[in-house]
This record gives structure tokens, sequence and C-alpha cells, in this order.
């Protein structure tokens, strides 16, 4: 054999292995937006869990792209807009970043994680049948708001004048302070509406709360409340403020007391729905689900801390009990 042909064929057996991997499909990308910050990774980590079940592993046969607002709210639109341009196979929202995508034309598929009403944020047409392109997990938090202001009344039976600390730049904060208002007024009860986008206004909530001698707080839920769950679990024990809020992570960082979702296992459903959809389903023919793991969670250290003794009734009822 002549060497310039020796040289030709050894071109040619180097080059066949780069096309057979280019003849390989291409690992498909999942877009995840949330709005928050460092409250992301145990999120990611049940997200994952949820796309494992379908038969997707990060970084064997599937890729994510994360997109943190970090409660910077007005650039979830444009994070979301990235994503599009990234051409991503499906993408995955979370809380206030399902706004984002209410005016958006694109044919790539959306699976929210959302605590409001689906339905009446225009994100589908019914959660039975969602339609188009789009669909998820819901809680419909905001019907929690009763059972909430409940559950802070057995735990404080002369309890009478209550707060609610809202996220100022959510388009939910409204909707949890009609409720909670609405629901404490049919006992004659009085409300008072605090709203923080800053962790200095959360602050000073609190010492506005403390001044005004109010019996208890109910704290909504909130991408940036959640990156400052010790902030709130602290502030909460050193000026003896008994509250509720609306998930376990509250409880577990000393909280006295949440009601909710269990997000971590809807974050892991909406997972396992990429993956369906990844797959081959489509979004129009996977109805809305709605969480079904409602948990009581009572801290009983922080209670006896703030000098409050638990009834046995609401003990029997708690789903978990933190000693």
């Amino acid at each position: 054999m002549k060497r310039r042909k020796f040289i030709a064929g050894l071109g040619s057996a180097a080059a066949w292995p780069v096309v057979a991997r280019a003849q390989q499909p291409a690992m498909p990308v999942v877009g995840y937006l949330y709005p928050g910050g460092r409250s992301a990774e145990p999120l990611l980590s049940a997200f994952r869990r949820g796309l494992s079940e379908i038969g997707y592993i990060e970084g064997h046969n599937v890729a994510i792209e994360l997109r943190a607002a970090n409660n910077e709210y007005p650039r979830l639109p444009e994070l979301f807009a990235d994503l599009v341009r990234r051409r991503v196979a499906v993408i995955a929202v979370f809380g206030e970043a399902a706004f984002a995508v209410k005016a958006d034309s694109t044919s790539i598929p959306i699976v929210f994680n959302m605590g409001a009403d689906p339905v009446q944020a225009g994100l589908v047409a019914s959660l039975n049948r969602p339609g188009g392109n789009i669909t998820g997990i819901t809680t419909i938090s905001l019907d929690l708001t009763t059972k909430r202001l409940g559950l802070l009344h057995d735990l404080l039976p002369q309890a009478a004048r209550f707060a609610v600390l809202v996220d100022k730049n959510q388009q939910t904060a409204s909707g949890y302070s009609t409720n909670f208002q609405t629901a404490a007024s049919t006992r004659g009860w009085q409300t008072e509406i605090f709203a923080a986008s800053t962790s200095s206004d959360i602050d000073a909530a609190f010492a506005c709360i403390v001044q005004k001698r109010t019996d208890a707080l109910f704290v909504a839920a909130s991408s940036f409340f959640r990156d400052r769950i010790v902030q709130f679990t602290t502030l909460a024990a050193r000026h003896a403020v008994p509250a509720i809020f609306v998930e376990r992570a509250y409880s577990e960082a000393g909280g006295l007391i949440s009601y909710g979702a269990n997000l971590l296992d809807q974050t892991r459903l909406s997972g396992a729905y990429v993956g369906r959809i990844l797959k081959g389903e489509k979004p129009a023919d996977l109805p809305v689900q709605q969480a079904a793991r409602i948990e009581l969670i009572i801290n009983l250290q922080t209670a006896r801390i703030l000098g409050l003794t638990v009834p046995e009734t609401l003990l029997a009822t708690a789903d978990e009990v933190i000693q």
C-alpha cells in the first residue's frame, strides 16, 4: 500500500466514530424556571426524583437547565424567553414563574407547579382538559386559608387579632389577603395585612406585630419567603409570635405549625409529568393534578418555648409532631 493511501485510510477510520456519534439522538434538555434563589436546590432534587421514576437520569439521558430569578420577579419573562431560545424539550415552571408564560405562544410543552388556581390564572381551559401545551400540579392553596385560620384558633382559643404577611411583589398576594380577611370577619375577628419585599420589611412587620400585640401570624406562600425561612423562624421565636406557615420546611426549621401541601412531593409529581411528556405524551392529554398530600406539622418544642399547650385533639390530627 502506498503511503498516501495509507494516510487517507487512517483519516477515514478516525472519522467514522464521530459520524456515528452525530447520528445518535441528542440528549433532551429540560428547562427549570424558579422565581427564588437558594431554596431551589431541595426542589430540584425532588424534581430529579420524579424524572427518574419515568426513566430519566440527569447527566445520563436528560439535562436540566436551571434559570433562577433570585426573587426579581420582573426578570421571569426574560428568563423564560431564554429557555425558549435554547429550544429545550420541556419547560418546568415553579410558583410565580407560571405567570411568566401566560401570554406566550410557544409550542414548547410547559409543566407548572403552583399554589394558585391555573384556570383562574388563564393557564389552562380546565383541570381535567387543560388543552394546549400547558399542564401541571396545583394545590389551589388559597382554598386552605380557612382551615389555617381554624388551626390557629384551635391552638389559641382566645385569639381574635391576626396578622397576615404576604409577598408584596407576588401576583397572588391580594388573594391571600382577601381570603384571610373574609374568613376572619365571618367569625368577628380582626386582621391586619403586612406586605414585604425585603428582609428589612420582614423585620419591620414583626416589630409592628409585637407593638400592636397581635395574637398570631399567618405567613403566605412565597419563594422570597422560602429563601428566608431561618429569618422567619428566628423572628417568631425572638418575639414570641405564634405563626402558621404553608409548608413543612418552616416547622422543620423551628416554626410553630405548618399546614399545606407536601411541596417536595408536589415537585416530584411535576418531574414525573415532564418525564411522561419526554416519552411522547401531550400536555393537553394530561389533566392538571391537585396535590394529594396536605400535611399538618406541629413543632412541639417550639410550642413549649412559646409557653403554649397544644390540645391533644390537635396533636392527634397532625401528620407529624416534631419533638
